[in-house]
């Protein structure tokens, strides 16, 4: 295996965010995984999967999809020196993504906050196709059809 993203979700209620970003990740042809890990309840079980994945040394980044207190992307990035990405579910309960603790992380643990599961998987893939140039070129390949997308659509509304 070349390079993954492992997603971990804070509880089974973060399912469809995460498998949003499992599509997103399939049309870029990465290799990924999804676990269950919450940094409140089970922190220690976490910690030891994120260590197993480490110890593979495989190219892998991390994206925490967690609502409410955030801390699971906190703890996964002050664990790991790969890169993480926080990727909050909007919340129903608040009508809006909860975002207060993916922000303000303390001194020395940074993981990037990226809302949109689609973008989430993006931004994992930029960071793996800086050493794999096969991926490089599916993002190239996206980018060129999002820009067909938006330029077939202007000429036909102007005809």
């Amino acid at each position: 295996m070349s390079a993954r993203v492992i997603i971990f979700a804070g509880s089974p209620a973060d399912h469809v965010h995460v498998e949003a970003i499992e599509e997103a990740l399939d049309e870029f042809g990465i290799a990924h995984e999804s676990r269950i890990a919450s940094a409140h309840k089970t922190p220690r079980r976490l910690l030891d999967i994120l260590a197993g994945y480490d110890a593979e040394g495989i190219p892998t980044v991390y994206i925490a999809a967690a609502g409410r207190s955030n801390a699971l992307s906190g703890l996964v990035d002050a664990a790991t020196a790969a890169p993480v990405i926080t990727c909050p579910p909007p919340s129903e309960q608040w009508g809006a993504y909860d975002i207060w603790s993916s922000l303000r992380m303390p001194s020395g643990v940074a993981p990037a906050l990226v809302l949109d599961p689609g973008n989430a998987a993006l931004c994992a893939a930029k960071l793996l196709a800086l050493s794999d140039s096969g991926i490089k070129e599916r993002i190239r390949r996206f980018q060129e059809q999002n820009a067909a997308r938006l330029i077939d659509e202007d000429e036909e509304r102007h005809r």
